[in-house]
């Protein structure tokens, strides 16, 4: 029988972390239209409503119910504003391991949103599931995404030569893709024994599909 996660909703201080709502399909078709979302993820580009609306109604909760990972919107406390997304995915329930990627709304950058939701996430990861291990993948040029690596208590553990694509802006305007280096980071449960609540500046996220 293949593991599932549960549907479930994680808060912090400032955070609420749930399962994406049709409702907030205008401001993620917003933020996956940003500069660095389109830079540092493989969605598409441009990203429509009708892209965020087979994410939010089928990818999504199909990720959950297949057992192979789970997708968090990131909502702000306070005004419910959609902050950003989480991933957790590459999943395996046998060994406990997992790899976590996010993105981060335009106007909520510098505020440390990325790693408090990450941080949550992990707590909840280890905590709840007993997993043993997350990895976050970056590309060697997304210093702020390294940032918050080191953060939230991850360790760097090497780098995967040539081993992704991002996207750069033409002369033209338009977009091209560039291969990169990928820098690996892992989080072991003792990994968070020394962390605080991280409030630092964040951009966008690792090289992942949304």
């Amino acid at each position: 029988m293949t593991s599932t996660f549960p549907d479930i909703t994680i808060s912090t201080e400032r955070l609420v972390l749930r399962a994406f709502e049709e409702a907030d399909l205008p401001e993620l078709v917003e933020m996956m239209n940003d500069e660095l979302c389109a830079a540092w993820t493989s969605v598409p580009t441009p990203y429509t409503e009708a892209d965020g609306r087979d994410w939010v109604l089928r990818r999504a909760p199909a990720e959950r119910l297949s057992g192979r990972g789970l997708v968090l919107a990131v909502t702000e406390l306070l005004t419910q504003r959609l902050v950003g997304s989480v991933h957790i995915h590459h999943v395996d329930h046998r060994t406990g391991a997992a790899e976590i990627g996010y993105a981060v709304a335009p106007w909520a950058r510098g505020e440390g949103y990325a790693a408090e939701s990450v941080l949550a996430a992990a707590r909840w990861l280890f905590g709840d599931q007993k997993f043993e291990r997350l990895e976050l993948r970056t590309a060697a040029a997304n210093t702020a995404s390294q940032q918050v690596a080191l953060k939230v208590g991850c360790l760097s553990e090497g780098v995967l030569r040539n081993a992704a694509i991002v996207r750069s802006r033409t002369e033209d305007g338009g977009w091209t893709d560039l291969r990169t280096d990928v820098i690996v980071w892992g989080l072991l449960p003792e990994d968070l024994d020394d962390t605080d609540d991280p409030v630092d500046p964040d951009h966008g996220g690792a090289p992942r599909p949304l």
